[in-house]
């Protein structure tokens, strides 16, 4: 079946990896039979936002294949939200990117909250990164925003407990579970909780995780064929508006 991938990088890292630019993202997509790939680019989420969206938008014009997060900078939010902007315009970017730790912003900080703001106003999905505690105050933070949909990346990371309820208790928070340490049960534990699968999403943290880790994850899941449909592929082309197969084009 397709498979649509709703968390990787384009770009090299500050750590001792090989990762290179976006054809590396291809090859490993055609190594696991990943069918489109939404991604940002890793210079914008360490270092420079607007310079790092501008370099992925060059990369994703010659690869339909993959589709862009623009990366919003809590620190520079008026910045940001005029690149978001730009960035949507080109038909290429589908989402936007926040990272927490590189920025020092969590949820909670005023800064957070203006940067949420924009991204809801853009009316399109927001991957976040979540490692922390900090999961339990999105709920009310994404229902005081409506139309603000929110991908949990990492699934809260070390804390997937406290992301899972955080999930269950909110309809527009949806749960992407890759991450280097693969807790056995958590998406086990997140169902218990209460989330639905039509709101757990497939991501690899590629390239600077190899895919094949949370296609573990999702075998070990033991999803049914169905179940397995909506997490790997259906889910996210409902939620970003893509289409999937050779006969289709790939974004509606």
């Amino acid at each position: 079946m397709p498979i649509i991938d709703v968390h990787a990088h384009v770009g090299r890292w500050q750590f001792h990896l090989t990762t290179g630019d976006a054809d590396t993202n291809l090859a490993q997509m055609d190594r696991y039979g990943i069918d489109l790939q939404i991604v940002s680019a890793s210079e914008a989420v360490v270092y420079d936002a607007v310079a790092g969206n501008a370099a992925l938008r060059e990369a994703l014009e010659s690869r339909p294949r993959l589709y862009g997060y623009a990366v919003v900078n809590p620190n520079r939010i008026e910045e940001s939200a005029a690149d978001l902007r730009r960035c949507l315009d080109t038909g290429r970017f589908v989402g936007a990117k926040i990272h927490t730790h590189y920025p020092g912003r969590l949820p909670g900080c005023r800064e957070m909250a203006e940067a949420f703001d924009v991204v809801a106003e853009a009316g399109v999905p927001l991957l976040l990164h979540t490692w922390g505690r900090e999961v339990t105050l999105l709920p009310e933070l994404v229902e005081a925003r409506p139309g603000l949909r929110v991908i949990m990346g990492h699934a809260g990371g070390d804390a997937w407990r406290e992301a899972a309820h955080a999930a269950a208790a909110c309809d527009r928070l949806y749960l992407e579970h890759c991450r280097t340490a693969t807790d056995a049960g958590r998406v086990a534990y997140a169902r218990e909780a209460g989330v639905p699968v039509e709101r757990l999403l497939f991501g690899t943290d590629a390239t600077l995780i190899d895919p094949c880790v949370s296609l573990g994850v999702i075998r070990d899941a033991r999803f049914t064929e169905e179940e397995l449909e909506r997490v790997l592929w259906r889910n996210a082309a409902e939620l970003f508006g893509l289409k999937v197969g050779t006969d289709l084009p790939p974004h509606m």
